[in-house]
């Protein structure tokens, strides 16, 4: 087993300090890990004993030994045949496309019940469904789309739920007014946007909890997170977003379950209102939730 993947297998296991390297290691994989002990405990903001402590809770007999298990990695990486076939569409045929990229998707859905920490989606759940001031989503190039399915889905079941189209814009007040009872949620994967490390940093500073929503080789903003959730998305010739909708869909319905008859009370009084209003609704100018351009 990789190492990342022992990482996400044990990570409800680890203590807070220990997490804190892990997420470091893990959002700059491997390098950060081929660096001395020292330097990576630095940058996760613990001691060199917690990262000895992480390393040898992965199996690892030293830290030496653990550097060579990700040399090790690297080194199948560049010299598997199988992996970069499986880059490439190189001997699939436009007739089995379909039934191959069904397949591949499914499996990258699987991957969520190993994938991603039981505890962190948990917490996740317990954040969103317990009477926030403010939840604040955003997202990134692409992910902005699945970012507002989830607010505007969340909306409908609890208040005060907000999409920033434009976080570090026009709607930076969103973050402004965050505190220590607000939750934000940040959509970030490869490739990585500074915007989602800056929104992290600022959401942390404000008191608020931060949820990253990432690929598995975690967003640089996952390490101002208190929770993180890692997703596959590999795919040809774009990262696949299936795993992350599903993602969503799973935490949305948590969410319904863990708030209850508020929810569904909030959810009828919405669909009255619709229905008595529905004209002018459907009649009233579209306002514009992206920026231009």
């Amino acid at each position: 087993m990789r190492i990342k993947d022992e990482i996400f297998a044990r990570m409800d296991q680890l203590s807070p300090a220990e997490k804190k390297v892990a997420r470091s290691l893990l959002a700059e994989y491997p390098s950060a890990g081929l660096t001395s002990a020292a330097t990576l405990a630095k940058v996760a903001g613990t001691s060199t004993p917690t990262v000895l402590r992480l390393a040898s809770r992965l199996g690892a007999r030293s830290y030496k030994d653990f550097q060579q298990h990700l040399l090790d990695e690297v080194t199948n990486q560049m010299n598997s045949p199988v992996l970069r076939a499986s880059r490439g569409p190189a001997g699939r045929s436009a007739d089995d496309v379909l039934g191959s990229s069904v397949a591949q998707r499914l499996g990258l859905i699987e991957r969520l019940i190993t994938g991603v920490p039981p505890r962190e989606i948990a917490l996740a759940v317990s954040k969103l469904s317990g009477d926030p001031r403010h939840v604040v989503v955003s997202g990134g190039y692409f992910s902005r789309n699945i970012a507002q399915i989830f607010a505007l889905q969340l909306d409908e079941i609890i208040p005060n739920v907000h999409y920033a189209a434009d976080p570090l814009g026009r709607d930076i007040s969103k973050y402004l007014d965050l505190r220590k009872d607000s939750v934000v949620v940040v959509f970030d994967l490869r490739r990585y946007e500074a915007a989602a490390r800056e929104l992290s940093a600022m959401a942390r500073k404000q008191g608020a909890t931060v949820i990253a929503i990432t690929d598995e080789g975690l967003s640089p903003a996952a390490r101002d997170a208190d929770i993180v959730l890692p997703v596959a998305v590999d795919g040809i010739p774009f990262d696949s977003f299936a795993a992350l909708l599903v993602l969503v869909e799973c935490l949305v319905e948590a969410v319904f379950v863990q708030v209850g008859d508020q929810a569904l009370q909030r959810m009828t009084l919405r669909e009255e209102a619709i229905q008595a209003h529905g004209e002018s609704v459907v009649n009233r100018p579209e306002r514009a939730t992206t920026p231009p351009g």
